[in-house]
C-alpha cells in the first residue's frame, strides 16, 4: 500500500469508528502488512487487494481467546 492509500484508510476507518486511537503502521519490508493499532495495542492487519482494478482493502481482526475474560 501506498503512503497515500494509508493515510485515507486510516482517515475513513477513524472517521468510522469514531476513534483517533486509531493508526495504520506501514510495514518495515515490501510485501509485508500494514499493521491496524488502536493505541499501542495491535487490533490486526490490512491488505490491499486488486481484483481487475477494483480496489479494496481488508481488515483482518484479531481477537485472543484469553482476551475475552
Amino acid at each position: 500500500m501506498s503512503p497515500e492509500e494509508i493515510a485515507k484508510l486510516q482517515a475513513y476507518l477513524r472517521k468510522l469508528f469514531s476513534n483517533k486511537e486509531i493508526s495504520l503502521i506501514a510495514p518495515t519490508r515490501k510485501g509485508e502488512s500494514v499493521e491496524f493499532r488502536v493505541a499501542d495495542e495491535f487490533i490486526g492487519t490490512v491488505h490491499r487487494d486488486d481484483e481487475e482494478g477494483e480496489i479494496s482493502f481488508a481488515v483482518q481482526f484479531v481477537v485472543l481467546n484469553e482476551d475475552l475474560g
